[in-house]
């Protein structure tokens, strides 16, 4: 796919599932955005008359939008959705699980040639879509990265941050510290529960590809770090292995970007200020986890949040999130690291995804074709323009560590 025949299409992007609660709140961040303004784009769904209503709540956030296109589709229907997809230079998708509804899009993005995003957080889907749509994408020229809420871009943008500040020439290893306060949806909630539900099955293919074994490419290597609960001194809180996407998708950003060192060590832990608080948390994941293997609880606990469901403006005002990185070189060089923001799972998921479809409509992102992560496709422009946006990367220290 070649520069002219990209720019020769008709929208700049089509987001998917805006008459979803992720997807209505890009929408309206994106009909906002100055950046925005001089773009074409659509948005494209299953039910028409509910198309129009987010159109009409973008129409008066910004009148320009009164006629914004909107495509009528079903992901089902795959030769429409091929024909539509080759008409955006870029698509993204709020629509999940993943894993029940990604693949179509992601298979059509892949043969057009056209980029895409998504929200997931679903390792299985992600290794799916790897293994099947990478070489066709690398083909046909589309840079297609998940991944683009939080997770993983604050664990992704933010590893890569830290390493920034320390040298390319030795071993590193960062360890990145979750906190967070929020609500999730109920497509959130959906996900999560269907994840669960695949994860034992999804463990064992893991164990046979074998994909996070050391020597991965080439002379590098790019491994985790010892997992366990533990005191953390540095930050004062309590940390234990966070199981979600967030470390993969950080060590597959370390194995192509040899920034990370000839040796990189990757750990991805949530940190609370009491034991007690960890303990409840790890009981709580670890019941939601066993009713989910459970059919008839697992359809109870479905049947707790519906998708499109999410928490209101002022529930949203008080969430906020930081994830604490520490990182340090072989020769003792460390740094602390902070990412930081407000509402985690719907506003700055709203405008990270926003953030990184106008990165590719104006920047100058990586050309890699192929199915990349945020920071190897998206990286310094993203991180950039979401401190613009009012994200926060600091750097909280330095030291030598002699230890």
């Amino acid at each position: 796919m070649t520069a002219d025949d990209r720019s020769s299409r008709r929208f700049d992007f089509i987001l998917f599932g805006a008459t979803g609660f992720a997807g209505g709140l890009t929408a309206e961040y994106l009909a906002t955005q100055p950046d925005c303004a001089g773009l074409t784009w659509a948005l494209a769904g299953r039910n028409l008359a509910r198309l129009e209503d987010v159109r009409a709540k973008l129409a008066a956030l910004n009148p320009d939008l009164a006629e914004l296109p909107l495509i009528e589709i079903d992901l089902a229907d795959a030769d429409r959705l091929q024909a539509v997809v080759a008409e955006a230079r870029a698509v993204a998708t709020t629509v999940g699980p993943y894993i029940h509804y990604g693949e179509p899009l992601v298979a059509a993005a892949a043969a057009a040639g056209t980029d895409y995003l998504d929200l997931t957080g679903e390792p299985e889907f992600v290794d799916r879509m790897l293994a099947t749509y990478d070489q066709p994408a690398r083909e046909s020229g589309a840079r297609i990265v998940h991944c683009c809420g939080f997770d993983s871009i604050p664990h992704d943008l933010g590893a890569q941050f830290t390493v920034e500040q320390l040298p390319t020439d030795q071993p590193l290893t960062v360890e990145g510290f979750v906190r967070a306060g929020g609500r999730p949806s109920g497509g959130t909630w959906h996900s999560a529960i269907h994840a669960f539900s695949r994860a034992r099955g999804y463990a064992a293919q893991r164990r046979r590809q074998h994909r996070d074994s050391p020597g991965s490419n080439g002379a590098r290597r790019v491994r985790g770090t010892p997992p366990g609960v533990r005191w953390e001194a540095r930050l004062q809180v309590w940390v234990c292995p966070f199981p979600s996407i967030d470390p993969q998708v950080v060590k597959r950003s370390a194995r192509v970007l040899t920034a990370y060192g000839p040796d990189f060590r990757y750990g991805h832990y949530v940190a609370v200020r009491r034991l007690p608080m960890l303990a409840a948390g790890v009981a709580g994941v670890g019941a939601l986890f066993i009713g989910a293997q459970v059919p008839p609880v697992r359809k109870a606990l479905l049947a707790m949040r519906a998708p499109g469901e999410g928490p209101d403006e002022a529930e949203r005002a008080r969430g906020w999130f930081e994830v604490h990185f520490l990182g340090r070189a072989a020769d003792g060089q460390s740094v602390h690291t902070r990412v930081s923001g407000g509402d985690p799972g719907y506003d700055e998921t709203a405008r990270m995804l926003g953030e990184s479809l106008l990165c590719l409509a104006h920047d100058e992102a990586a050309a890699r074709p192929g199915i990349g992560t945020p920071a190897t496709v998206l990286g310094l422009p993203l991180r950039q323009r979401l401190q613009r946006a009012g994200m926060g990367f600091d750097v909280v220290s330095t030291w030598r560590d002699l230890t």
